[in-house]
């Protein structure tokens, strides 16, 4: 187990860091314009980030172990098929839900 002292040293840490990030485009930034190539990057932000926090719970889900499961890969395909067919992502999150679900329950 960690002590008291370093866990509160790197919660500390942790949250000045976080509160450094924020502040360096809310405070530092502004109003202030951004150049084209960064606003052009930033843009890809979250296509970048959201495969990754979802990639691991559909390959390795904690739930089976680690094992890939039917359900999760199946939601993670409908899910992919009907975001990419009408690019709508509230219907994309919708009936990857519903597969997931709808799967775990007939499937268990």
């Amino acid at each position: 187990m960690i002590d008291d002292g370093t866990l509160w040293i790197v919660i500390v840490v942790l949250g000045l860091g976080s509160f450094a990030l924020r502040f360096m485009f809310t405070g530092l930034v502004g109003n202030s314009a951004m150049p084209p190539w960064l606003l052009r990057h930033l843009r890809y932000t979250a296509v970048a980030i959201l495969p990754a926090l979802v990639a691991p719970q559909v390959l390795w889900p904690t739930a089976t172990g680690g094992t890939p499961d039917p359900a999760r890969l199946a939601a993670a395909i409908v899910t992919l098929l009907v975001g990419l067919l009408t690019r709508n992502v509230i219907l994309a999150i919708l009936s990857g839900g519903g597969t997931l679900y709808g799967l775990l329950y007939l499937l268990s």
